[in-house]
């Protein structure tokens, strides 16, 4: 217990006091961004059947009939518009009009001009082209 008690009454050693930085100047505070107080929908709980295929949107499975222009490129039966868009897509990569460099864009032949009114197009831009010769 005497060990203790000296041990106690040992001064710590001193160390030498580490420099502080240099006070940086207080930064202008900004007023706090008011949140709107989140809303939560109702959590919804649906049994999925282990297999169960996603039913399409009916609209996109209309068959819908291509003008001339487009009928020489996929036929003239009527089609779905996702039909019509896996043909056209067909016939561009048969045809190799996909642009090298950048894939994105389509370049026309003489039958996708009629279609497109343009040179080349983006991918994008060509399912809003097609829509216009579709009824």
């Amino acid at each position: 217990m005497a060990t203790a008690k000296k041990a106690a009454k040992k001064p710590a050693a001193k160390k030498p006091a580490a420099k502080k930085p240099a006070a940086k100047k207080p930064a202008a505070k900004k007023a706090p961004a008011k949140k709107a107080p989140a809303k939560k929908a109702p959590a919804k709980k649906v049994a999925k059947k282990a297999g169960a295929k996603r039913k399409p949107n009916a609209a996109f499975m209309k068959a819908m009939t291509p003008s001339s222009a487009l009928a020489a490129v996929i036929g003239d039966r009527p089609l779905p518009r996702t039909e019509v868009t896996k043909k056209v897509w067909d016939y561009i990569k048969k045809n190799k009009l996909q642009d090298a460099v950048n894939k994105r864009m389509i370049n026309a032949d003489a039958k996708l001009k009629e279609i497109f009114k343009k040179a080349q197009v983006s991918m994008f831009e060509m399912t809003k082209l097609i829509s216009s010769h579709l009824k």
